[in-house]
């Protein structure tokens, strides 16, 4: 019944779809998107899947689905949250079936957008399985030159890249020779951003975060300052096109004044 159901909204959302890509001002279409990919879970939970890893592989062929998304807006860079650094403290039931659709997820990746896409993971690598961080360098070596990036954060956590940046600059400085006394006078926001992951790429434009929450959660914390914020209530699996064009119709509308 609610497959039927589904069916007959199917052909109303295509034309609603139409209508907001119809609305779009494509002159304004952010530039990086950065998503935070929550709800899995819960939707298993309220779906009645078998288990958590159908959830995830529902949220991940949705991942590949956004990028098609992204790439038809002509939109350059997507940074996507995909596994926090505070999610490595939940049981190993739960995570060792998520590692496994990672790896699946990274290998499938040479693939799409025609290979045009160049890919980096970052985070805290070094706490991931093997097995994740030889799909990580495998992804890495064969999608290094396109034109879209992609960008995916694993065992991420914001704080933790501030603190990995100033760790970085501060070696680099000493590394030149700075005395420790004259340190303090090298350190500034253009310094400690150049040491950031995302290092390479503009600030995000839009941060969309799925499943009803309004938080950041440290995603970003420094790169998404100015950044316009978009709180979807779906869960990440049920996350539809339409969900996306709404989030920016709504950027594209903003007077982005820039704490101004």
């Amino acid at each position: 019944m609610i497959a039927d159901g589904r069916a007959v909204l199917r052909p109303l959302y295509r034309l609603y779809e139409d209508r907001l890509l119809r609305s779009l001002d494509r002159s304004r279409i952010p530039k990086h998107v950065g998503v935070i990919h929550d709800g899995h879970r819960r939707f298993a939970r309220e779906t009645g899947l078998p288990d958590y890893e159908a959830s995830y592989r529902v949220g991940m062929d949705k991942f590949v689905e956004f990028l098609g998304w992204c790439d038809d807006l002509d939109v350059k860079a997507v940074t996507c949250w995909l596994l926090s650094q505070a999610n490595l403290t939940r049981p190993a039931s739960e995570l060792e079936p998520y590692f496994d659709v990672l790896v699946d997820l990274l290998r499938r990746l040479p693939d799409i957008a025609g290979g045009d896409i160049h890919v980096n993971v970052i985070g805290s690598l070094d706490m991931l399985p093997d097995r994740l961080r030889t799909a990580v360098d495998e992804v890495r070596a064969a999608c290094d030159n396109g034109g879209r990036r992609v960008t995916i954060a694993l065992a991420y956590a914001g704080r933790q890249e501030i603190v990995d940046a100033c760790r970085d600059l501060v070696g680099r400085l000493a590394a030149e020779g700075v005395a420790a006394g004259e340190l303090a006078g090298h350190i500034d926001a253009d310094a400690l951003a150049s040491h950031l992951y995302t290092a390479d790429l503009p600030d995000p434009d839009l941060v969309i975060r799925t499943s009803g929450e309004s938080r950041l959660s440290g995603f970003l914390l420094w790169q998404a300052a100015y950044a316009e914020y978009s709180f979807v209530d779906v869960y990440w699996p049920a996350f539809r096109r339409v969900d996306f064009l709404r989030a920016l119709r709504d950027f594209t509308r903003r007077d982005r004044r820039f704490g101004q």
